[in-house]
């Protein structure tokens, strides 16, 4: 998998289903987590959030932190994602189990939206 991800595509697209599961690390290198679900925005088809899930065992037990998708920065010499978040700043985050996190009518967007500074419409 490693390698269709650093293969060049049109426009440098990845199918969602081969986000979930990379890791997210932090700044120094530090393995957070992984990402479990990407969310879209169903009126402008833009992604807005990375579940990273953090963690239990086997899925179990896991805490799921929802990380606004701009904040994440591929990188292809670790085949993840970079968040310049560390570990205290992430645990301190919103979190949710899994029931929550995939409710149709979630309402934990504008929570995360402000502990982020991500208040307002995205930028262009």
């Amino acid at each position: 998998m490693a390698d269709a991800l650093r293969q060049p595509t049109d426009a440098a697209l990845i199918a969602a289903s081969k986000v979930e599961g990379r890791p997210v690390f932090d700044r120094a290198g530090e393995r957070l987590g992984a990402v479990k679900e990407l969310y879209i925005d169903k009126l402008t088809g833009e992604v807005e959030f990375a579940a990273l899930s953090v963690g239990g065992v086997m899925g179990l037990g896991a805490t799921y932190h929802p990380l606004p998708w701009r904040a994440l920065t591929y990188d292809t010499e670790k085949d993840g994602f970079v968040v310049d978040v560390d570990r205290e700043r992430l645990e301190q985050s919103p979190a949710y189990d899994v029931e929550r996190l995939s409710r149709p009518d979630y309402g934990w967007g504008p929570e995360v939206r402000e502990y982020f500074g991500c208040t307002g419409a995205p930028p262009d």
